[in-house]
């Protein structure tokens, strides 16, 4: 294993608890909501805790670069950048519902090598670096073995994202086609197809900080991440994570013609 990975990786782990655990406090005694631009909400947890995951990583990784939700890119001098959404599911952490996370991705020239999910409300860590596998906790996670589309559990964000986009045709048909359907979204699902507890998640709208932490959990559980057009990409609004066997008919549905 490369050693620089694995330093890096390991940071990852006790600094994603540390913000996670940061913003469940807000999460649990109060918070004041604020509205971007984009009508998106954004709280003093968000902004506390990607600024505790960037002062953390400095002093260890010094020329680390950064890519956050709240505060943008900073550039790197190592070929190390990290990618982090402090709060993932920020919709549902300010209506107290506790499936949101602490998303931090991992990127060397470019490339997504390591992802972690820390979900403090559930009380789970789920984590992956290449070569080393997936793991929720300390249990190795797999994709499931669903081969035929009309046998897959299939999750989404949610259906506004894809009526917006002028997709909910294909959306629908995708629902159609599979046996069943349920709106797990943001990070939790991706999570979900990693532990094998669904076959496909779909989403679209999604920033490179939604996904960056996601990709090396869903490889290396053994699974495809790709976007619409079947490019692996966080660079991209729409994405599909699921077990192999299904991301060709997937596709077929979704692809842009």
């Amino acid at each position: 294993m490369n050693a620089d990975w694995r330093a890096r990786y390991d940071l990852a782990i006790d600094v994603a608890r540390q913000a996670g655990d940061l913003a469940k406090k807000y999460f649990d005694e109060g918070f004041e909501v604020e509205w971007k631009q984009d009508q998106s909400p954004v709280t003093i947890a968000d902004k506390q805790a990607e600024e505790l995951i960037r002062t953390t990583i400095r002093k260890h990784f010094p020329g680390d670069g950064f890519l956050g939700e709240e505060y943008g890119d900073e550039p790197s001098t190592t070929g190390y950048r990290w990618v982090i959404d402090p709060i993932d599911g920020t919709r549902a952490f300010v209506r107290h519902i506790p499936i949101w996370g602490t998303l931090l991705g991992l990127e060397y020239r470019d490339d997504v090598i390591a992802g972690i999910a820390y979900a403090p409300a559930l009380g789970h860590l789920w984590r992956g670096l290449r070569g080393d596998g997936s793991y929720v906790d300390d249990r190795r996670i797999h994709v499931t073995k669903t081969t035929k589309l009309d046998q897959a559990f299939l999750s989404y964000s949610g259906v506004s994202w894809f009526k917006k986009a002028g997709h909910l045709e294909r959306f629908t048909q995708l629902c159609n086609a599979t046996e069943r359907q349920r709106g797990l979204g943001d990070f939790y699902g991706f999570t979900l197809v990693a532990q094998g507890s669904i076959d496909i998640m779909v989403d679209h709208g999604v920033h490179a900080w939604d996904v960056a932490a996601v990709v090396p959990i869903v490889e290396e559980a053994g699974g495809v991440f790709t976007d619409w057009s079947g490019q692996r990409t966080i660079h991209s609004t729409d994405v599909i994570a699921c077990a192999p066997a299904l991301h060709a008919p997937t596709l077929e549905i979704l692809r842009p013609r």
